[in-house]
């Protein structure tokens, strides 16, 4: 038809070319309209008006702003009904300065004051968070409808101004206009968040069924599902009964959202306000267990169905289809037909996946009949679903006549014949077609994109592959990660390996397909070290590999197990690969070819017994590192506990916890945290309360809350609880860390009433806490009367404290400086040392210098020390 125009001369006919476009918009080509209307030399405002109205109402908003700015750059003119379409998808692309740039011609051009006009910029400034302009805006319109106040609250929801929004609100009501929906829609949010519970009660009155039906169907269509489930569980908590309309609505949310659990507990709601019987509300039913993979539950429902219409059938059918069971498909289509129920294109375009899948061609050619019988091969997707099959099937040219027969075409219709060609491994016929989609001004997209760039990446044709990338980046879809990873495996074949890795790490998300690209580059190139790195840093990001990756790697592994997977990181990475496969024995072998002396394989080796329930296995390669020498760490203890929490064992864990405490491990909060659990799955309340308790103590103390940490003392022991030399160590370090002397020196007094003998740990505790307060004196004393040799800590604790006494009673005398630098320095504290000299720098004292005298062969020299 567009052919018959262009040649016979109508392109011109404005009434004809009008029709004609909106003919391709109802049919869903809007491609071909877009063709058609860049070859009118001069387009009249009308038709100009027409095609930015019908692609705007078809949500193409970028076309919207391309195709005013050519008309504009053309001199093509603009009145009241192009810029309100143009501002609304300045509006839903957030493109606030063309927005802008729009308002100032619609100010020079005198169509300020058109109502319309006014509520579409009101609705971008407000939108894009410039809510002063939206209300100066409102402020000059004469008499604002309700769609004006309903933008100004919309935007005030959206921007957090809850009270502003409440308030326009109120004068709305004031003023006299009914709210409607998307009043409520903006409105009802706005009370949840501010708590108001009795304006809640007030629009409960306003909002009947319908008006919530249609607050849920429109946070479903925009797939917001959060919102869609707490409307419908407002509208329960309300008192209002749901209907067939509420069901239908809430449904697709679970597809949507892919929780089968929202969609049983929805499905016994429906049971529960007597909807399960309804026919709409059970193929929506059908509809949401087949998208969610519960094929079972979707054919039980349909079996219950008495009357079952065309809407049930293909919701079946295509849920076959969609989870791969292609000849429960078919012969559910057949069943179909049996039942009288006559199929429609979405039947066909189902059957036609199927028979695609199975390589049924005799199959799919009757399913092509079948639809040029019932007059539904002239459908769009029917055509485009015809062409896919044929192309899977090798039956290329069947699709290329087809192609040469259709009388539109949209850009799947030119993606699917270029797919094909590329998937026949006929390259050159590809490439043709593209120049030829092109030239026809069919716009490439992103699958497009993706389809051809398997044909530059054989042929090696890095400059062709590299403007398609320069393509990408100039339409703005070069950040979508399908096209990424097709750009970089291109840029590994075409050998410029640094451009694909320069490419992967710019990304900004990346999935298992881009590893694997990158990684299936760099073994083309014969990388084997950078395949193995980038599988460590695969399995360090969490990334699950799966078959691809696989098949990567182990050849290589096989070949370098003698080398470069000796290092612990790689090993790590490949026993954790092998667990997440659930094959222990790989698991053993790897170990055993890697560096025993590495706390971190061990780690690894535990990690991944205690995962696959082999938690005595685990205990025993704990035991072993101890044997070996190692010094196990916090990942070690965290293994070794999750596998007592496995074994149950209270002996065990008993001895646990005390090698614990004896290698100091109680003093991280996570270990305390899992010791806690540990005792609480194994039944010793008491003890997991006691640990409790002292991991707030400790924690009160670390955030200096000294009193609070003694409440919690006072109440173990009005509880029965008598605290241990752990409970006494973390109250004495909250009371130095709160500078609580009296309170300090009562406690540590306390421990010899439950016979508590103290330990080095809590004197150079009680060391600390009088040092810090500034009682060196008793500090001295406590050091003097030890009953033992004091330790290292204990004496660095004590001179701090005296230098920095020092050094606050005469800050410009260097020798003090100088004294606790040296202090610093004696233990290796350099941090510490460098702060005292940055300090000692500062106040720009300097050290006095010594002096040695030398003599010798009756000579007397000075030497500077």
């Amino acid at each position: 038809m567009m052919s018959v125009l262009i040649v016979k001369g109508l392109v011109q006919h404005e009434f004809i070319i009008g029709e004609f476009l909106r003919t391709c918009f109802h049919l869903g080509a809007p491609d071909l309209a877009l063709s058609l209307f860049r070859r009118i030399e001069e387009p009249s405002l009308v038709l100009q008006n027409l095609m930015i109205r019908c692609l705007c109402n078809n949500c193409l908003y970028k076309e919207v702003l391309f195709l005013y700015l050519s008309c504009w750059v053309s001199g093509c003119p603009s009145d009241e009904y192009t810029f309100p379409f143009v501002i609304k998808a300045c509006s839903a692309l957030n493109a606030l300065w063309t927005g802008k740039e729009v308002h100032c011609v619609v100010l020079r051009t005198g169509f300020e004051q058109n109502l319309v006009m006014q509520t579409a910029l009101t609705d971008l400034y407000a939108k894009s968070g410039y809510m002063g302009n939206a209300c100066k805006l409102i402020d000059r319109i004469p008499q604002p409808d309700l769609v004006c106040w309903n933008a100004l609250i919309a935007g005030y929801s959206s921007n957090g101004f809850d009270q502003e929004a409440l308030e326009v609100f109120r004068q709305i009501l004031v003023m006299g206009l009914k709210p409607n929906v998307s009043t409520f829609a903006s409105v009802i949010p706005v009370c949840s968040r501010l708590g108001c519970l009795n304006i809640g009660k007030c629009l409960h009155g306003f909002a009947n069924v319908i008006i919530w039906n249609a607050m849920i169907s429109a946070y479903t269509q925009r797939q917001n599902n959060f919102e869609a489930f707490e409307m419908f569980r407002k509208m329960i908590r309300a008192g209002l009964q749901p209907n067939l309309v509420t069901f239908v609505s809430i449904i697709p949310s679970c597809e949507n959202s892919n929780s089968l659990w929202f969609g049983e507990s929805l499905h016994a709601c429906v049971i529960k306000h007597g909807s399960g019987y309804q026919l709409p509300v059970l193929t929506a039913l059908v509809s949401m267990y087949s998208r969610l993979g519960d094929v079972n539950s979707a054919y039980k429902l349909f079996d219950q169905m008495s009357n079952r219409n065309l809407l049930s059938w293909n919701s079946v059918v295509s849920g076959y289809v969609h989870n791969g069971q292609w000849y429960a498909s078919l012969a559910t289509f057949h069943e179909m037909q049996f039942a009288r129920c006559n199929p429609d294109a979405v039947s066909i375009v189902s059957v036609l996946s199927a028979c695609s899948k199975l390589q049924a061609v005799l199959l799919g050619k009757s399913a092509h009949a079948f639809s040029v019988r019932k007059q539904l091969a002239s459908d769009l997707k029917v055509t485009n679903a015809l062409l896919a099959f044929y192309s899977d099937c090798h039956q290329l040219s069947s699709s290329v006549q087809l192609f040469n027969m259709m009388a539109i075409r949209n850009v799947v219709s030119w993606n699917t014949l270029i797919f094909g060609y590329v998937h026949n491994g006929n390259v050159e016929k590809a490439t043709a077609l593209l120049h030829q989609m092109h030239k026809d001004g069919m716009e490439l997209d992103l699958v497009t994109l993706i389809s051809i760039l398997p044909v530059f990446s054989k042929r090696k044709d890095l400059l062709q592959g590299m403007a398609i990338h320069g393509f990408a980046i100039k339409t703005g879809i070069a950040s979508d990660v399908s096209l990424l990873n097709a750009l970089i495996s291109m840029y590994c074949y075409c050998r410029d390996l640094e451009a694909g890795w320069s490419l992967f790490e710019v990304m900004p998300q990346k999935n298992v397909v881009s590893w694997n690209v990158l990684i299936t580059g760099c073994r083309y190139h014969n990388l084997q070290n950078e395949v193995l790195v980038l599988f460590s840093h695969m399995i360090r990001e969490d990334q699950r590999p799966n078959y691809v990756t696989l098949l990567n790697l182990l050849p290589l592994c096989c070949t370098q197990l003698q080398g470069v997977v000796k290092e612990t990181p790689l090993v790590s990475s490949l026993i954790f690969m092998y667990a997440r496969f659930e094959n222990i024995n790989l698991c053993l072998l790897v170990f055993q070819m890697g560096k025993k002396g590495d706390i971190s394989l061990w780690n690894a080796i535990m990690s991944v017994h205690v995962q696959t329930k082999n938690a005595i296995k685990a205990v025993a390669f704990f035991c072993d590192l101890l044997q070996l020498g190692l010094q196990p760490d916090k990942i070690t203890v965290l293994s070794l506990i999750s596998a007592c929490v496995q074994i149950n064992g209270i002996n065990l864990t008993h001895s646990v916890l005390a090698y614990l405490i004896r290698m100091g491990f109680d003093r991280y909060m996570v270990i305390c945290n899992a010791l806690i659990d540990l005792y609480a799955r194994c039944g010793y309340i008491l003890k997991a309360e006691k640990l409790f308790d002292g991991v707030m103590i400790n924690g009160y103390g670390l955030h200096g809350d000294g009193e609070a940490a003694l409440d919690l003392l006072s109440q173990m022991e009005l509880s029965g609880m008598g605290p241990d030399d752990v409970i006494y160590l973390n109250i004495l370090s909250a009371c130095s860390h709160s500078g609580l002397v009296e309170q300090g020196c009562m406690a540590f007094n306390s421990m010899l009433e439950y016979r508590i003998a103290p330990k080095m740990e809590h004197y150079s505790c009680m060391v600390d806490l009088l040092g810090r307060t500034g009682h060196l004196n008793e500090a001295y004393e406590i050091v003097k009367g030890l009953p033992c040799k004091p330790s290292v800590s204990l004496l660095e604790s004590l001179l701090e404290k005296i230098g920095g006494m020092l050094l606050e009673m005469d800050p410009e005398n260097s020798r003090s400086y100088v004294m606790l630098y040296n202090i610093y320095a004696a233990v290796g504290r350099w941090t510490d040392a460098k702060r005292v000299r940055s300090d000692m720098e500062r106040r720009k004292l300097r050290k006095l210098h010594g002096f040695s005298l030398i003599v010798g062969n009756d000579l007397q020299d000075e030497a500077l020390s």
